[in-house]
């Protein structure tokens, strides 16, 4: 039986031991393809995790660099990721993924990770919807900014850079090594233009101008 194939069939294991194996996973794929390294990080309790999103890479790269104390979850489209039950098991065990609807009853699909953050888990939204298909930053929806203004925690900007070099849309994958920043948490009031700003903010920082706190993940 193939690694990831043993691996999608494990039973599941407690939330923050199966973080801890997903980063350890992603780690060392990405330290081949290139290395991860982040810079900043993620405040002490829940919290609402926004990023841009250029690549099917981008989660890989989050789940490499976020602290599994966080045991991160990560929306992702239904009507693709849990189309079928192969996809839903690489979804689930793999990314840490939830079901989130783009067609009707999303909101609802967000709304019920209140809880998660309440435990202290960050969610993780692509507030964009989908992936960009120039690297552009594109209009942020506003799910993300009413779960986090729901469960009254805050909104962290991350920008992710490399991705879309790394894996890009409908290409092949190039050795890369990826750049994850972390901003500072807006209040759970943020609205789009404003969480948007951030990550754009984020995006135009010159390397070396905003690495406090980098490492390698």
């Amino acid at each position: 039986m193939s690694p990831v194939r043993h691996c999608v069939h494990l039973p599941a294991l407690p939330r923050r031991l199966s973080a801890r194996l997903r980063k350890s996973l992603w780690r060392a794929t990405l330290t081949a393809t290139g290395g991860v390294r982040r810079e900043g990080r993620l405040p002490s309790g829940g919290c609402v995790v926004i990023a841009n999103h250029t690549s099917h890479a981008d989660t890989a790269a989050l789940l490499a660099a976020l602290d599994a104390r966080h045991a991160p979850r990560i929306a992702a489209a239904a009507d693709y990721w849990f189309a079928t039950a192969w996809r839903r098991r690489i979804c689930r065990r793999l990314a840490a993924g939830f079901p989130v609807r783009r067609t009707g009853g999303g909101l609802g699909d967000l709304l019920a990770m209140t809880e998660e953050l309440h435990r202290g888990h960050a969610v993780v939204l692509f507030p964009e919807g989908t992936r960009g298909p120039d690297g552009s930053l594109g209009q942020f929806h506003r799910g993300a900014l009413l779960l986090a203004q729901h469960a009254q925690v805050p909104v962290v900007p991350v920008a992710l850079m490399g991705t879309g070099r790394l894996l890009p849309k409908h290409g092949s994958l190039h050795r890369t090594q990826l750049r994850v920043r972390i901003g500072v948490p807006l209040a759970p009031t943020a609205g789009p233009a404003e969480a948007r700003a951030a990550v754009e903010a984020l995006l135009q920082v010159t390397p070396g101008d905003g690495g406090s706190g980098a490492r390698t993940a």
